[in-house]
């Protein structure tokens, strides 16, 4: 047990040094060349209409890494997105801003 609480600990130290060296990722199910869910697809089209530079991380290729940003975030669901190291929200969130026009206000600093 206090093996794998160790390895949730460094994960969790891990997202938090990526946050702060990329201003925006998105933890999602596949990446944003192949999105392998159609949430995680949404917020890469919505991000990719802004021609920003984002980075993305496949939660399917790290368990450790799928629990520890739900962890992280306090949020149950995937994709996430993090701008300059703070949590916007999943798809429904991401979506809603862009319609809103809240979304562009946050990423016009990129």
């Amino acid at each position: 047990m206090g093996r794998q609480k160790g390895i949730m600990k460094e994960k969790l130290k891990t997202i938090q040094q990526e946050l702060k060296k990329h201003p925006v990722v998105l933890y999602m199910k596949g990446d944003k060349i192949q999105p392998l869910c159609g949430f995680s697809a949404r917020v890469v089209h919505i991000l990719n209409n802004y021609g920003i530079e984002f980075e993305t991380r496949n939660v399917l290729e790290d368990e450790v890494l799928r629990a520890a940003i739900k962890e992280y975030s306090d949020w149950p669901t995937l994709p996430q997105l993090f701008v300059k190291e703070e949590f916007i929200g999943g798809c429904d969130i991401v979506e809603e801003l862009h319609a809103n026009g809240e979304l562009k206000k946050i990423l016009a600093v990129f």
